[in-house]
């Protein structure tokens, strides 16, 4: 049941338990309020503590990243006014209902001049979700997101319903810049504050904090083009009611509760680390190991859980994923990522004779006005990469001689439109142009058959390379760059070439048969394999220690594509299951053994790109639906080629693969 929505006064309580205590608070002042309940399941928690928070800006939380004054959360709410605060900031309490009121007790910073707004959310902690019965470990969460022009959410929000489900919208959308509940911070550069802006934009996408039907997951985005999973997202919120409906009571692993069951299987590495104290934290850390303690976690609720639909049987992971369809999406195949967070998605179509177009999603999967953009020229576009300037560069595809199409390199605007002079041809039309990085310069280097090509910012052929002499007809498949400005180039006949920044052949690598290729921010050298594996070189060309590693999902599938994340972390698609591996920077395994397994994309998971807000975007080719995993990695710098300094470093390191 929902109350109703009126003013109220609150009620003096008094709570139990030495975690939390307060006293009487102050009646509210007059004006337009923030109001709303909060709900442990179907009931309302008397005397809950509601804090109001902003991420900071002045250092990292996320997966890995202890709590710290740096990446604290900003505490938002006036002790003077409320007349309540402890530790953890100044709060108000929710009355006999579960309702609170926040009125002229806050204000927060709104975009201004350049500057962005802070990001806003709402933590309540403790109270009675049982009569007479105290849960210190009871923490909820609710994502109100940018401080709206004027300071403060009155008028701009209704009545707002903080649960399990908000919580679990929350802590996923917040998870890359979340270590826990009270620490949610990026650092202050302006990518990652569009990072952060974007993640909070998220939690809407999975949930309806307010309205006729405020209080449940979502079955579709707001933009009507997402598919968002209520199931698993109950199911979550499931297992989190099963602490908070209690009195929170925490012993032994010889008679666990409910809630010493969910702490310790939410820890912060998900079966190691610091266990949380709190429902919300849990949330926060299994959102962080989605694929940890799945049995344990499943268990949880009883017989009568509150929410539903839920998931009828147990899944193989927690990742919660949205299944984007529309804006023109046809055979997507390649994904590449702008300074805003949207998502350019080259759609292959069924064949050559099609005309080639290209997608744009924002970064909360809406289909950009005027998506998808085509540039004029049948065909098929393959790769696909973003400039500094925001220009997005493609390979058309062609079939040459049979005039259904041209290969050629097109050039469009951030708007979609086709820049002058663009398609670029390239100097053969035979050759087959495949995949595309640009370099810290603005150069397209393009990976086209047995060549490796590099075109200036205006389209002038500057090299064009044969790599592939002493191989016979080895076809070009994945182009990556380092830090030094040097090329890399994966080669169907099971090597890896490495040119300089004018096109020189400095040498050449043994892997296993290559299906794409990735540099991380040391200057390592990452490439997925047919067989199922992913290699490491190092700059100098030496494989890594353990390399090749066939680990966790990879087994008697191929490992098709990769991409590097804001901890180093190196992500790769399996086509043939359309699972996700997940390693760390020396190669072990940080996915469950199968993968994640929830994406959908069995037979299609031919490409995948990281966001800064450490979302994952997957193409699946076969359904023309392109699928965001929410949180699941750490935020990136985005395009690429942000990552590269314009001054070459020695080594190949470079800002790839780091946080914004």
């Amino acid at each position: 049941m929902r109350p109703s929505v009126a003013l109220w006064s609150l009620l003096p309580l008094v709570l139990t338990g030495c975690a939390i205590t307060s006293t009487a608070p102050p009646t509210p002042q007059t004006g337009p309020a923030l109001q709303g309940v909060v709900h442990g399941g179907q009931q309302p928690i008397v005397g809950a503590h509601i804090y109001l928070f902003a991420a900071n800006t002045t250092g990292y939380g996320g997966n890995g990243i202890a709590p710290s004054a740096a990446n604290a959360s900003i505490s938002l709410l006036n002790a003077t006014t409320t007349g309540l605060s402890d530790s953890i900031g100044a709060y108000v309490l929710t009355d006999a209902n579960g309702q609170f009121s926040i009125t002229n007790d806050y204000t927060c910073t709104p975009a201004s001049n350049g500057v962005p707004a802070q990001q806003v959310y709402l933590y309540s902690l403790g109270g009675q979700p049982t009569t007479g019965t105290t849960n210190n470990a009871a923490g909820l969460l609710a994502v109100l997101g940018s401080c709206p022009t004027g300071g403060t959410f009155a008028g701009t929000l209704s009545y707002l319903y903080v649960n399990e489900v908000s919580t679990i919208a929350a802590a996923y959308a917040m998870a890359g810049f979340a270590s826990d509940a009270t620490h949610v911070s990026s650092s202050g550069t302006t990518l990652a504050q569009t990072g952060i802006a974007n993640a909070f934009a998220n939690a809407n996408q999975l949930y309806n904090l307010q309205g006729s039907v405020g209080g449940i997951a979502r079955a579709t985005t707001p933009a009507g083009n997402g598919t968002v999973p209520q199931t698993t997202i109950d199911t979550l919120a499931n297992i989190l009611a099963a602490c908070i409906n209690t009195n929170g009571t925490i012993t032994g692993p010889i008679n666990p509760t409910a809630c010493y069951t969910l702490l310790n299987n939410a820890q912060s590495s998900g079966s190691s680390g610091t266990v949380p104290t709190d429902t919300a934290t849990a949330a926060i850390n299994i959102a962080h190991n989605p694929g940890s303690n799945i049995t344990n976690l499943y268990g949880l609720p009883g017989t009568s859980p509150p929410f539903g639909p839920a998931l009828s049987g147990q899944p193989n992971d927690f990742t919660i994923r949205i299944n984007f369809t529309g804006g023109g999406l046809a055979y997507p195949g390649n994904i590449a990522i702008d300074a805003a967070g949207n998502a350019w998605i080259a759609n292959g179509g069924s064949s050559a004779s099609t005309s080639g177009n290209v997608t744009e999603l924002s970064s909360t999967g809406a289909a950009v006005l005027g998506s998808p953009f085509t540039y004029g020229v049948q065909g098929s576009p393959q790769g696909i990469a973003i400039d500094q300037s925001g220009y997005v560069w493609l390979t058309n595809f062609g079939t040459p001689g049979s005039g259904s199409g041209i290969n050629s390199e097109p050039k469009l605007s951030s708007s979609g439109q086709l820049v002058a002079g663009s398609p670029f041809p390239g100097i053969s039309v035979q050759n087959l142009p495949e995949q595309i990085q640009i370099d810290a310069f603005g150069n397209a280097w393009i990976a086209e058959n047995i060549y490796v090509e590099e075109l200036s910012s205006s389209g002038t052929v500057l090299s064009d390379t044969d790599a592939n002499t002493a191989y016979s007809s080895n076809v070009s498949l994945g182009v990556s760059i380092d830090g030094s400005g040097n090329v890399w180039v994966a080669y169907a006949g099971s090597f890896v070439a490495k040119l300089s920044s004018t096109g020189v052949v400095l040498g050449d690598f043994s892997v296993r048969p290559p299906l794409n290729i990735a540099v991380d921010g040391f200057g390592n050298v990452w490439v997925p394999n047919r067989l199922g594996s992913v290699s490491k070189i190092t700059n100098s060309g030496a494989a890594a220690s353990g390399s090749p590693f066939a680990v966790g999902g990879f087994v008697s599938t191929s490992a098709s594509s990769i991409a590097i994340d804001g901890a180093g972390s190196p992500w790769i698609t399996n086509e043939t299951n359309g699972s996700l591996t997940h390693l760390s920077n020396v190669g072990a395994a940080l996915s469950p053994s199968t993968g994640y397994t929830g994406t959908g994309t069995a037979g299609s998971a031919l490409a995948l790109a990281i966001d800064g807000s450490g979302d994952i975007w997957i193409n699946g080719y076969a359904t023309s639906a392109v699928i965001e995993l929410i949180g699941i990695a750490t935020p990136v710098i985005t395009p690429i080629a942000a990552g590269l300094p314009t001054t070459p470093t020695t080594d190949g390191s470079s800002s790839l693969g780091t946080r914004p």
